[in-house]
């Protein structure tokens, strides 16, 4: 080989080499998956728990800053990966870019694989609240995982409910909180009746037994649907939606009778958790650098309140994005779509201060 054919061979290797390890490193991370068996977990009722199973979901290498992600009622970590959210956080180059932070997806305390009353136990299992949700996410954090510091808590509805309490709760633990589709403040008006309404409609259902049934209510599905349609979708969005009461019934036919994967006491328990629910007391133990994220439609949280824009001002570093509604937006569920805020994290991100642990 000639010393020019060398020369121009070790470039297109070179080249060849540079692209495929470019392949590589935009690759998205592999979700990895595990548990963590707490003992003698107790609540905040006084019961014990003998074994509490932790379930959670990781992405990235754990020598890179941390981040927690909070997932909605019913929900799961899992869930936070798809494409509208996850699909817009965690990618190459993206503001959660899974090569730079580790990313933790913890399931809360009776959903997704963590423990839960389907696990066998039924309505004998103990009444959780949020306070003990996030007693467990953190002990998940800090002493199985031994992370030290997080860079981020961010949760959306219930995980947004759950990082006002652990920007209050664990002041240092953090150098950002961003809690979204929620308010701090007691659960209470619309967003607690329809709630009550919901959970009333199970237990009032023969077919639920006391918590003792064989197949599931029928009322479960109805009754989330129900609750689900009053509380999520925006008033413009479902109008575009289903802009015909045609349209309406079909819409309103598919979500009645589609598949519903879900447990009724599960459900009840998931629910009935915010019950107690108020982080009011707390706002000025907050040291975080703090991003609170609501839709100008959001049924559960309206903003005509006032309560964000009042209480927020006894968060030292603390200020409000409302998202504006349109026809794109979803109500309560706009959060749950980052491309409406991914550039404000972004820009959080290099810009808040890092806190001492």
């Amino acid at each position: 080989m000639t010393p020019t054919r060398a020369l121009t061979h070790f470039w297109v290797n070179l080249f060849l080499l540079c692209c495929a390890a470019a392949a590589l490193a935009a690759q998205p991370a592999t979700p990895q998956e595990g548990d963590w068996v707490v003992r003698d977990f107790k609540f905040h009722t006084g019961e014990t728990l003998p074994e509490l199973r932790l379930h959670y979901t990781t992405l990235g290498d754990p020598k890179n800053e941390a981040v927690v992600i909070l997932h909605g009622t019913t929900g799961s970590g899992t869930g936070m990966l798809g494409a509208a959210f996850g699909g817009e956080l965690f990618g190459p180059g993206q503001p959660l870019d899974a090569s730079r932070y580790y990313i933790v997806l913890p399931d809360a305390i009776g959903t997704g694989k963590s423990s839960k009353p389907s696990d066998g136990l039924r309505t004998q299992f103990p009444r959780y609240d949020y306070d003990d949700m996030v007693q467990a996410q953190y002990r998940l954090v800090t002493e199985h995982l031994n992370i030290k510091h997080l860079r981020l808590v961010l949760g959306n509805s219930m995980g947004g409910m759950q990082t006002w309490l652990w920007a209050q709760k664990y002041p240092q633990a953090m150098d950002i909180a961003v809690p979204m589709a929620s308010l701090p403040t007691a659960m209470s008006g619309r967003n607690w009746m329809l709630r009550r309404m919901l959970t009333e409609s199970i237990r009032h259902d023969p077919e639920w037994m006391g918590g003792n049934y064989t197949k599931q209510p029928r009322s479960l599905q109805f009754a989330s649907v129900f609750y689900g349609t009053a509380t999520i979708g925006g008033n413009q969005g479902l109008f575009k939606l289903a802009p015909t009461r045609e349209q309406a019934d079909a819409l309103l036919n598919q979500r009645l009778n589609g598949p519903f994967a879900g447990d009724a006491n599960d459900h009840l328990y998931q629910w009935e958790s915010s019950g107690d629910y108020n982080p009011g007391a707390g706002l000025e133990r907050i040291k975080a650098t703090l991003l609170a994220i609501n839709s100008s439609d959001d049924e559960r949280n309206p903003p005509e309140l006032g309560v964000l824009e009042r209480e927020i001002k006894r968060v030292k570093n603390g200020r409000i994005l409302l998202i504006p509604g349109s026809p794109d937006t979803f109500g309560h569920g706009t959060t749950g779509n980052a491309k409406f805020w991914k550039k404000d994290l972004a820009e959080l991100l290099q810009s808040a201060p890092h806190l001492t642990p």
